[in-house]
């Protein structure tokens, strides 16, 4: 097997990269930098970790993402999607075995990547991904329902159900201050304008302040108005510095987990769901770039060594997963970047807000944030999708629901292994449909001769269909031949069918023939010796040659 060679994106775009190329990547960076900076706050302490992690993961994560990746301007860093499963391992297995988990699973990525793996991840049906994106959807939004009512919960369990229980039970703290608060910025962030489009003539001043508005992130915005409410007018919200104590205005440290083989065996779920969510959101969100980007496709192979490289080297800096971001990508691409040098502007952005305006961060109120995140929550569902499903089969809308709810009440790697399952079982019940063996009447056949076609691909699924077939033969039959030009493939199940069929036949003294076998079949019956079975005139060119044959050989059986 051919293994990856590891040349990252950035490495293409450099040679003839120009100064006006260099001034919209600096533009787009900025302008990522600016949207990405809130949402690292806010996706950290929904995580259940503290705000500066969330920082470190954008800075160190998304450095590496864009300067090793295969994609030109896909950005990195702190995930929605990864909000119910970092606060899920961090409540379960402790802080310490999320950052090994995170480093573990980047080794996985990256072996996925040498090992060109990155296609795969695409063969997953989209009704799997449209499910546990909106049920991860659904997850957060219930997350936020603590700090946008100001409810005094010291940690809310991870479980589903368990978090509806404590949550009503402790509605009696509610702060109203707080739902006026996460309320006017959810409302701010949904109504800031995105985009603006200029008249023609003539043109007002509220038509530039308009435009000049939609450049400006209405996530920061609502943070910036919120903090400056917040701290003039000391209204009584929690913020980052009340519960965190604020955020270090400094790089973060190096420092080794604690590490034990013992305990890493207890890690391989959280691992293994950290990598294939990692991949198909990196992939998945790679692949939107494409479509909106004018430059080169995606590399997926080395997009995921990328992620692999990011994810095994942010745990020791006290980072969390990582993977790509379709809101910020998707901002990045709108703003005009043209290579990784945006991601790599929009990493350094964020160290120097940290760095500069850290001490600003400790009258943030987290039900601002809360508010945020709704609106992040919403927009990460497809929430049409369930609208559309009665346009779909049946197979279609039970791997969508049974995803969904699966992540909703168990966790995303229930639903991945149940939608996979699921899956599976339909894509093999529908290919076994699709394989038939019809009677023809053939007018020149000699009489007890009966003529069958096979249609479609003999597989396991199918084999019923070929094992039921002498029960159908009336007893005058002395001759069956089957038609295999449209059987395009089999697998050994099938092979194994046919042989028993023979056998079948040639005790009620039957002779069978098959014709017109594609190359496929025919090379596996050679592979898997049912020529030793049966006689090679057995086996005929044509149908025309089959009928010439019938009754020159009395029986299929090679003597021993």
């Amino acid at each position: 097997m051919k293994l990856h060679t590891f040349r990252p994106r950035l490495l293409e775009a450099l040679p003839g990269y120009s100064k006006r190329q260099f001034a919209a990547d600096l533009g787009a960076g900025l302008t990522v930098g600016i949207v990405a900076l809130p949402l690292a706050l806010a996706f950290a302490i929904a995580s259940g970790v503290k705000p500066e992690q969330g920082l470190f993961t954008a800075i160190i994560a998304g450095f590496l993402i864009s300067a090793l990746g295969g994609s030109s301007v896909q950005i990195g860093g702190p995930a929605g999607a990864f909000i119910v499963i970092v606060y899920g391992i961090v409540e379960r297995y402790g802080l310490a075995n999320l950052l090994i988990a995170t480093s573990l699973a980047g080794v996985l990525l990256m072996l996925m990547g040498l090992l060109r793996l990155g296609a795969l991840v695409r063969y997953i049906p989209v009704s799997i991904v449209i499910g546990f994106t909106n049920g991860i959807a659904v997850l957060i939004g219930l997350s936020q329902l603590k700090d946008l009512l100001g409810l005094r919960i010291d940690k809310l369990p991870a479980d589903f159900f368990t978090q509806i229980g404590v949550l009503t039970q402790h509605l009696y703290t509610f702060n109203p201050w707080a739902l006026l608060m996460g309320g006017a910025c959810l409302a701010l962030v949904v109504l800031w304008p995105k985009s603006y489009v200029m008249p023609t003539a003539p043109v007002t001043a509220r038509d530039k302040a308009r435009r000049l508005m939609s450049h400006l992130p209405g996530t920061i915005v609502a943070l910036a108005l919120a903090t400056l409410a917040t701290a003039l007018l000391d209204l009584p919200l929690e913020t980052i510095g009340s519960k965190f104590g604020g955020i270090p205005q400094a790089l973060p440290a190096f420092a080794l987990p604690d590490f034990s083989w013992e305990g890493a065996k207890h890690l391989f779920i959280p691992t293994l769901t950290i990598a294939l969510l990692g991949a198909i959101e990196s992939l998945l969100c790679a692949r939107v770039a494409d479509n909106l980007s004018t430059q080169p496709r995606h590399d997926p192979n080395q997009e995921l060594m990328a992620q692999g490289v990011a994810n095994f080297v942010v745990p020791f800096f006290g980072g969390i997963p990582a993977t790509g971001t379709i809101a910020r990508t998707v901002t990045n691409v709108r703003a005009g970047a043209t290579s990784p040098v945006a991601g790599l502007v929009h990493a350094l952005t964020i160290l120097l807000v940290v760095l500069v305006a850290a001490p600003l961060a400790e009258h943030v109120p987290l039900a601002a944030l809360a508010g945020i995140l709704l609106f992040v929550a919403w927009n990460m569902g497809e929430w049409r999708e369930f609208v559309r499903l009665r346009r779909f089969n049946l197979p279609y809308r039970t791997i969508l629901l049974g995803t969904f709810f699966m992540t909703v009440v168990f966790d995303l790697t229930v639903a991945m292994e149940v939608g996979l399952v699921l899956a599976c079982v339909f894509f093999i019940y529908r290919m076994s449909s699709l394989f038939s063996v019809e009677a023809v009447t053939v007018l020149t056949a000699p009489p007890g001769v009966r003529v069958f076609r096979l249609y479609g691909t003999l597989f396991f699924a199918a084999v019923a269909k070929i094992e039921t077939l002498a029960e159908q033969l009336p007893s005058s039959t002395e001759t069956v031949l089957l038609d295999a030009h449209l059987m395009v493939s089999m697998d050994s199940s099938g092979l194994d069918a046919l042989e028993q069929l023979h056998r079948t036949l040639q005790r009620r003294h039957i002779q069978l023939l098959i014709c017109n076998l594609n190359e496929q079949p025919r090379g596996l019956m050679q592979r898997g010796g049912f020529d030793l079975h049966i006689r090679p005139e057995n086996l005929p060119a044509s149908l025309e040659d089959g009928l010439a044959l019938v009754g020159t050989v009395k029986s299929g059986l090679k003597p021993d």
